[in-house]
């Protein structure tokens, strides 16, 4: 580079010489002129380059592998943790369950006669037999509240002869 710049200078001090076919020679320093444009754009080309993401020095390259199967993996699951499940699902709809109350007319006064007519021409009958548990327990407190009315009112006579024998409940007057 220190030639060149001689080489230049000398140049500029020389008087100026003609070519064979006229022309005024290049200037000298038209050629230097060049050559730090070119040396310009390198250095901004090399600045650009290094202004770019570099891996491993701005960022890492991650590797991530994808396992492609024609079938789908589904968990395993063991008998006793579907067992638990299944007490689990059942114990909560216990917990949502309805009860539903209905309101059905069952007159005491109404079965107080049912038990009477069912007593009348027969001597005695068991206590059990004047139930129906078909009908609800509904139906057998009613009954049982009935009987204890027509006790009280003294038209039937509830009997037991010794402990833990059968209870018979009769008429206690006789028709006439």
């Amino acid at each position: 580079m220190a030639a060149m710049l001689i080489e230049i200078k000398s140049r500029m001090l020389l008087p100026p010489r003609k070519t064979e076919d006229g022309r005024e020679p290049e200037d000298p320093r038209a050629e230097l002129v060049r050559r730090l444009l070119e040396y310009e754009q390198i250095k901004l080309a090399a600045a650009r380059l290094d202004a770019l993401p570099v891996i491993g020095r701005d960022f890492l390259r991650a590797q991530v592998t994808v396992e492609q199967t024609l079938e789908p993996r589904l968990p395993e699951v063991h008998v006793d943790d579907l067992r638990a499940a299944w007490v689990d699902i059942l114990q909560r709809a216990r917990l949502n369950q309805h009860h539903r109350i209905t309101r059905e007319q069952i007159s005491v006064r109404e079965t107080m006669s049912q038990v009477l007519r069912r007593l009348q021409g027969r001597r005695f009958v068991e206590f059990h037999e004047l139930f129906d548990p078909g009908r609800g327990p509904a139906v057998m407190v009613v009954t049982f509240v009935a009987l204890l009315e027509l006790s009280r009112e003294r038209l039937l006579e509830v009997t037991q002869a010794e402990a833990f024998a059968p209870i018979y409940v009769r008429l206690a007057y006789t028709p006439s």
